[in-house]
């Protein structure tokens, strides 16, 4: 079964999001009804303000202020309320310091990374970086650091971040979002049939991912009665 993940690092919502969905195919998995290592999972880009500055000016806090017209006291609520969800989750976050900062880079490295098979490592580390450490995840010494921790390749990180590797990837990630009709992440789309919005609860994940997984492998056909019948017809030919 494949899941496509459009989500951002900068997203609060998308690691939520990512928790739970996690939480639903453990819970599955665990039961028996799914193989979890038959579980694809892809991570697509969604850069939520492809603006954002490589060196930041400001937390994402006070971005959030200025945007929305909030009172830093409503911004600092409303991260509070995420804040414990992940809490819920069973994450410490530092959410009150990150950084309102670039993910282009962040999104190049990823889908390097689904080339060389890291791909979910390097998403939950970079999401760990931004939220539970509150670095700067537009900082390419940070990147870097982050990728080579996961097990990327030194040279090949290295010529991602020096150029524009993968860059029209990411513009080709955001353009499917589009014709799909997410304007918002994170957005989960099963099997290329069915799709979620948004941090839905673990229950919700639960019963989706179990239909899906239904879909695609059918039970086999289950023997009722045998015996009994008038006649029927065999490798040794028809009884009479």
């Amino acid at each position: 079964m494949r899941i496509e993940i459009w989500s951002d690092i900068a997203c609060p919502w998308c690691y939520v999001g990512k928790r739970r969905l996690e939480s639903a195919l453990e819970t599955l998995s665990a039961a028996g009804t799914i193989d979890r290592e038959a579980v694809d999972i892809v991570y697509r880009s969604f850069q939520l303000d492809p603006s954002a500055p490589t060196e930041p000016t400001q937390t994402a806090r006070e971005m959030l202020a200025k945007k929305y017209g909030m009172s830093p006291a409503q911004a600092a609520e409303a991260q509070d309320r995420v804040t414990a969800l992940a809490a819920a989750e069973g994450m410490a976050w530092q959410h009150d310091k990150t950084l309102h900062a670039s993910t282009r880079d962040a999104h190049r490295l990823l889908h390097l990374a689904k080339e060389t098979g890291h791909q979910p490592a390097l998403k939950e580390a970079l999401l760990h970086a931004n939220f539970v450490e509150a670095r700067n995840i537009a900082d390419r010494t940070v990147l870097r650091e982050v990728a080579l921790g996961v097990g990327l390749p030194a040279q090949r990180v290295d010529a991602v971040l020096a150029g524009t590797d993968f860059a029209t990837a990411v513009e080709a990630d955001q353009e499917q979002a589009a014709a799909y009709g997410a304007n918002g992440v994170p957005f989960f789309v099963f099997e290329n049939k069915y799709a979620v919005s948004g941090a839905q609860p673990t229950e919700l994940f639960t019963e989706v991912v179990e239909k899906v997984w239904a879909e695609a492998h059918p039970a086999p056909v289950q023997l009722l009665a045998t015996g009994g019948a008038d006649g029927a017809c065999g490798p040794d030919g028809c009884a009479i």
